[in-house]
């Protein structure tokens, strides 16, 4: 019974939670991105490179067993048993990739100018005094100064 306590103990923390939701929010945001380059960015750059569409962008290197080239589609060539060289699947992935670094590095840079602001904010804390007779800096609960061994305050 200790060990269902303890995996309860360990669901139920903050991190754990947390994680799971940026996990779930994660895959949202890439299934965005995905439909976002493959729907709307790829086509127009492909229909002025000459209609050309990145995900029916690939090179046969074997012929399959079941049809012979050339194919109509990436499908195609699977179905067909082709082996082939997925160029334009890759390029969407690149792009797809681009665009999420970039989202979580601005998504990095706003947090991280908020930690300046809040830590600018923040007064710092006194650790050290100065020792009155030889102005050297000295812990605060010092009772004598290690550079001159006066007695302090």
């Amino acid at each position: 019974m200790s060990i269902i306590k303890e995996f309860r103990e360990f669901a139920m923390r903050g991190n754990v939670i947390d994680l799971a939701v940026g996990v779930v929010i994660g895959g949202a945001f890439g299934a965005i991105v995905k439909s976002l380059v493959d729907d709307v960015i790829m086509p127009p750059i492909g229909m002025l490179i000459g209609n050309v569409d990145f995900a029916n962008l690939f090179f046969v290197l074997k012929e399959g067993a079941k049809a012979a080239a050339p194919y109509a589609s990436v499908a195609a060539a699977k179905e067909a048993g082709a082996i082939t060289l997925n160029i334009g699947l890759f390029i969407n992935a690149l792009v797809s990739f681009t665009i999420v670094a970039f989202a979580i590095f601005m998504l990095v840079k706003v947090i991280n100018r908020l930690k300046r602001e809040e830590k600018a904010d923040a007064p710092a804390e006194v650790t050290s005094k100065e020792c009155r007779y030889c102005l050297s800096s000295i812990p605060l609960k010092a009772s004598r100064c290690p550079c001159c061994t006066s007695q302090l305050d």
